[in-house]
């Protein structure tokens, strides 16, 4: 099977690439050339989906490709593109985000009739470009499915914590410092490793079973923010305090990168993928999340990419302005 792979270099495609090209199959990836190489093997036609989308639809057609998997669809514009490159392929997988359901909780775990109420301009917009495809499947058969990943991780892109788009947070256990969580800690949330993530993409691709459907794409086994961050520490084999802060006062300090935790980790995310689990059996994650951590950690510091939480100063400045508070409560 000839794939197009929009994308091809991030976190999650460059496992899925790898794999199909594993599986035999011909793999074309169409990016900016900015992220690295693709994985061996596979073929890039350098470009920009945005700046060019006439040449991007161009390219595309002209490959005619059996199948293709768009992992860089953020908006309605992109799909509209999306459409006209790949109208014609056997297969259109559009990956899109669990942030499409907001933070509104019907009922746990979400599955994919669950409401949408996205909180973020990236959530709505996947919700725009999600519609658009889905409403293209009903009207003229356009052979499309839709994969909801949530936290998936892995070499690439490090190991985030829960208050912050951060990573200073793996130096400080080693260092012995104490640890921000929101709240108590036990939101719930589920990790998925890409090499697990891979088979999804992979397997998925030529099953009419698939067309027209959204599949969250998670792990079964879920945990608390606080059992996530006491995991990195049997990795590390240090030990360190963690200090619970209300999540209005995390984002009333203004945080760098507190994004994520009020569009998504202060809340409980917890997925369910039994539908996934059922078309495609062949997604069957296996990687612990100790082990995942592991690879990831020492990934990060071959290739020197751990902050060193030194140079990080406003977690220190928050537990302190936490502890001054509880000591003022703490007066008779």
């Amino acid at each position: 099977m000839k794939v197009g792979v929009v994308g091809g270099t991030g976190n999650i495609s460059t496992s899925f690439v790898r794999l199909l090209l594993q599986l035999g199959h011909e793999v074309v990836c169409f990016n900016r050339g900015r992220s690295g190489p693709v994985p061996e093997g596979a073929r890039v036609v350098q470009g920009d989906r945005r700046a060019d989308r006439e040449g991007f639809e161009r390219a595309m057609q002209a490959e005619q490709f059996d199948a293709a998997i768009d992992m860089i669809c953020f908006t309605k514009e992109d799909a509209d593109s999306s459409l006209r490159a790949f109208r014609g392929v056997g297969h259109f997988v559009h990956c899109s985000t669990v942030c499409t359901y907001g933070v509104q909780r019907d009922w746990l775990p979400v599955t994919e009739d669950h409401p949408l109420y996205p909180i973020s301009d990236y959530g709505r917009h996947k919700v725009e470009a999600d519609t658009y495809f889905l409403a293209a499947h009903y009207r003229e058969g356009f052979p499309v499915t839709i994969i909801k990943p949530a936290m998936t991780y892995g070499p690439k892109i490090g190991m985030l914590r829960q208050i912050a788009w951060e990573f200073s947070w793996i130096d400080r256990i080693r260092k012995g410092k104490p640890l921000i969580v929101c709240g108590d800690g036990n939101a719930l949330c589920q990790q998925l490793h890409v090499d697990d993530a891979a088979p999804c993409f992979a397997h998925i691709l030529g099953r009419p079973r698939t067309f027209g459907q959204v599949y969250n794409m998670v792990a079964r086994e879920v945990r608390t923010w606080a059992q996530y961050h006491r995991t990195m520490m049997q990795v590390l084999g240090r030990e360190v305090e963690l200090v619970g802060v209300p999540f209005e006062d995390l984002l009333a300090h203004e945080i760098p990168g507190v994004d994520l935790l009020r569009d998504e980790f202060a809340y409980h995310t917890f997925y369910s993928a039994e539908k996934l689990f059922r078309d495609v059996p062949e997604f069957s994650p296996r990687i612990s999340l100790a082990e995942g951590m592991a690879e990831v950690v020492a990934a990060m510091d071959r290739d020197g990419r751990m902050p060193n939480s030194d140079d990080v100063t406003w977690e220190d400045a928050v537990i302190a302005a936490q502890r001054q508070v509880r000591q003022m409560g703490a007066r008779p």
